[in-house]
């Protein structure tokens, strides 16, 4: 049965996610520092090659594509997009920390949404259904490596969605710019739609050998971003 690799990218830094806030549909190009950690990135470590690019519409993650991908044009899919916040756009928790929505959303729960926002179950039906269009996409057309260049939290619901070994979302955090490696078996997401996760991204190479290792999760880890999935 033919395998396929999959690699899923977070995009790189904006000024927002260095201050803290939900930052969801605002389109925020990367900053300067976001620009300079894919860059450096992509020229320390090592994105592997890929026949097809797909990206969140949205700049930060267009102009990360093409940071990583320069010859590539990404495909642009809506479903990829983060998570509407609503009335929480461009705030911070501490600013929302006395407002009652605010800590009710927190609790979670698939009808738990920000005032004008998008709710739970909504956003993971979203990104869920844009994901399986890639995977027959790539199945049919006999793609085997790609990249989806996207938001953490995309990430994180793909992979507690669909990932192997099973985990909870905050499981699958992840640094800006750094991703995971999945192994599509066509046969397994036929039958269960389950994909495995099998390494990090980017690759670094060993200082005592030539072999490439992952090393992605050394790279701008930054503990703000543990509250704000961008």
């Amino acid at each position: 049965m033919k395998t396929y690799k999959i690699y899923l990218i977070r995009n790189g830094l904006t000024q927002g996610s260095i201050e803290g806030r939900y930052i969801g549909h605002t389109d925020e190009d990367l900053c300067e520092t976001g620009r300079k950690q894919i860059i450096e990135l992509a020229t320390t470590g090592y994105f592997p090659e890929v026949e097809a690019v797909f990206s969140s519409p949205l700049k930060r993650c267009v102009q990360t594509a093409k940071l990583i991908y320069p010859d590539k044009e990404p495909i642009l899919m809506k479903e990829l997009m983060e998570c509407d916040f609503g009335e929480f756009e461009g705030m911070t928790a501490d600013e929302l920390a006395n407002e009652p929505t605010f800590k009710d959303w927190l609790k979670g729960g698939k009808d738990a949404a920000p005032p004008f926002g998008e709710s739970n179950g909504d956003f993971s039906t979203r990104v869920c259904n844009g994901f399986i269009r890639i995977i027959d996409g790539i199945l049919k057309s006999g793609t085997r490596e790609c990249a989806i260049v996207t938001h953490g939290g995309i990430i994180m619901t793909i992979l507690a969605a669909f990932g192997l070994p099973e985990a909870p979302m905050t499981d699958w955090r992840v640094p800006s710019g750094c991703g995971y490696t999945l192994n599509l078996d066509a046969g397994i997401w036929s039958r269960v739609r389950k994909i495995e996760v099998i390494d990090e991204i980017p690759y670094t190479i060993r200082e005592d050998s030539d072999d490439w290792a992952s090393d992605g999760s050394d790279f701008f880890w930054h503990d703000y971003e543990e509250d704000n999935e961008e």
